[in-house]
């Protein structure tokens, strides 16, 4: 059986942790992030790539984080380590794998396949970083693997740093020149019914502006952010979360079309205000956010 794409998590924050930082792995129960993306790729030296496998069974030998989703993050299967990681993630059956420099669908389903004929179950899904102009490219291609349960694809990150790097695009702070791209990955993202995560703050001192990116890209439509430090989880958390107020006007909504004067309605009016059916399929998406989101 076939993963249930229609299985919400939230995704809100999704920590990077290096395979190779102990430390950091025997931490991951005390916080409150709802993501962990275990890395084995940017943050890991050529020199240190076993060391880090090598963590990374131990640390799945005995589970100790809770109910929080664990995600690791391979090599790309064109380099020298790809496939080992590969396959040494499909014996450790994480929440997802995450696969960066993802170029085409080709990519997912070459991974999928992997994972098919290792017998690894449906609810490991996939993962694809969005960081090289021939995934922007190739954007709707890609996400429309989501609506195929196959597939495995459950959730799009952008990888920010490897988009500017590889674009020449300036990393201002305010990325006025990065937000086309990130726009059209939250729009196939959605197009294709998966999840959309935004790239890292590098800044990670600098709270009060991780905390404006954060309001920023929630307001872009994405489901959270990555993280690259654990101080940086309380600012997404909230960030990504429904507002109480929002709560309450959504649930308003629901409630009114189910009333029985209502039935069969296309229009109807709350408080002086027209609302129409898609604002109530609006609203049930932000109470199925909502429900998902630890308090």
């Amino acid at each position: 059986m076939k993963p249930d794409q229609s299985t919400r998590r939230a995704r809100r924050s999704a920590l990077y942790v290096p395979a190779t930082n102990e430390k950091a792995l025997a931490k991951l129960g005390s916080l409150a992030c709802d993501v962990v993306i275990i890395d084995l790729e940017d943050a890991v030296g050529p020199d240190e790539k076993q060391t880090a496998r090598d963590n990374l069974k131990r640390f799945f030998a005995a589970p100790s984080w809770g109910e929080r989703e664990m995600v690791i993050r391979v090599n790309a299967m064109t380099s020298e380590w790809g496939a080992d990681d590969l396959a040494l993630a499909a014996t450790l059956q994480p929440d997802a794998i995450l696969l960066p420099k993802v170029d085409t669908p080709r990519d997912i389903l070459e991974a999928n396949d992997r994972l098919d004929g290792a017998d690894v179950p449906a609810a490991t899904t996939l993962w694809a970083m969005i960081e090289t102009p021939r995934a922007i490219l190739n954007l709707g291609s890609i996400a429309e693997l989501g609506r195929d349960r196959s597939s495995r694809l459950s959730c799009f990150v952008a990888g920010t740093n490897d988009l500017v790097k590889e674009t020449g695009i300036s990393d201002v702070p305010d990325r006025r020149y990065l937000v086309p791209f990130l726009l059209q990955m939250v729009m196939a993202a959605r197009a294709g019914g998966i999840d959309v995560v935004d790239g890292v703050f590098n800044d990670f001192r600098n709270l009060d502006g991780f905390a404006r990116q954060c309001e920023e890209a929630a307001a872009m439509g994405f489901d959270g952010k990555t993280l690259i430090h654990p101080g940086q989880i309380e600012a997404a958390n909230s960030a990504f979360s429904p507002a109480p107020e929002a709560v309450a006007e959504a649930r308003a909504i629901v409630a009114a079309f189910a009333s029985p004067e209502n039935a069969g309605k296309g229009v109807i009016q709350i408080s002086g205000r027209m609302v129409e059916r898609l604002h109530l399929a609006q609203a049930e998406r932000l109470l199925s956010k909502a429900a998902v989101a630890p308090s």
